[in-house]
């Protein structure tokens, strides 16, 4: 994934975490593990780790310590009412932003150099 890519991830890494813990339940590596086999390859662990810590600190999801066979027990995240909230106005913007980004795009012609 190129610069650029990572930089407009980085804005929207928040909503497409609380996406996936729309649709189940699960801990920071299985995040980070499907966000890979989406494509998202160049994403660290730490980095959804501390988004993780972040949403949580914020009160958009709620956390289960669950018992693991391969040592300490893992941090379940689940979406609660108040970061479905916040999903569902990060999917409003979302579709404002590519609605007006598709116009800009198929609309306006890029200005002509002098001498073409």
């Amino acid at each position: 994934m190129g610069k650029q890519a990572t930089e407009m991830l980085k804005g929207t890494l928040e909503g497409i975490v609380l996406a996936i813990l729309a649709g189940r339940s699960a801990y920071g590596y299985e995040i980070t593990a499907w966000l890979r086999d989406q494509g998202f390859d160049d994403i660290a662990e730490g980095t959804v780790y501390a988004l993780l810590v972040r949403i949580e600190q914020r009160g958009l999801v709620d956390v289960e310590k669950v018992p693991s066979d391969k040592g300490p027990p893992r941090k379940v995240y689940s979406l609660n009412a108040r970061g479905q909230e916040h999903l569902n106005d990060f999917w409003r913007t979302w579709s404002f932003l590519a609605e007006r980004i598709e116009q800009l795009r198929t609309q306006v012609s890029p200005p002509q150099r002098q001498g073409e």
